[in-house]
């Protein structure tokens, strides 16, 4: 039997996956917490999260994306053998930490980021003022240039003037259908 070199305290270590794989190597994991032999020494899985906007077809939808891409997070007691175990789940690359051994995720990171994944509606970010101009990134005027006229921060809005056959015609946007030029 091999001597147990890791400290035998329940933490959060962050693994590395391949891209993509993230659920597949959670679900794997979870689904081995079940198991009668790993009671007490794997809790849980964990892919990290957000809602976010985007904008798909001129429709505003919202999405959860993954913050860390390529990562997964595991609490776990910390052994020879649970770190085989984790390491030899399909799709799992490695345990990041200082060389060889792996590195606890500190309980306020851990905070943080259950935090960022708790939000329940992301909030619209519109980063632009009055008067700057824009290029039309999305919807039947993409590729159109224009002014912001108006901007609804509440709603993630915008009026933009948008020159057509020599005259401005006021355009009402979603802020994530522009860019700034």
């Amino acid at each position: 039997m091999a001597v147990n070199r890791y400290d035998d305290t329940r933490a959060w270590y962050a693994i590395s996956t391949y891209s993509g794989y993230e659920d597949k190597v959670a679900d794997s994991i979870n689904q081995r917490v079940g198991g009668a032999e790993m009671k007490g020494k794997i809790f849980s899985a964990l892919v990290p999260k957000e809602k976010q906007i985007e904008i798909k077809n001129g429709k505003r939808k919202v999405v959860d994306k993954k913050i860390f891409q390529g990562y997964v997070l595991v609490e776990m007691k910390l052994s020879d053998e649970t770190w085989y175990i984790i390491r030899n789940t399909p799709g799992v690359t490695g345990f990041i930490g200082t060389g060889t051994q792996p590195t606890p995720v500190s309980e306020k990171e851990i905070t943080k980021i259950k935090k960022r994944m708790g939000v329940e509606d992301p909030k619209f970010q519109v980063n632009y003022s009055v008067n700057e101009v824009v290029s039309i990134t999305d919807g039947p005027f993409k590729g159109f240039d224009g002014t912001i006229s108006e901007i609804d921060s509440v709603k993630g809005k915008l009026k933009v003037m948008v020159s057509m056959f020599g005259r401005e015609t006021p355009v009402e946007l979603d802020a994530l259908q522009v860019k700034k030029i």
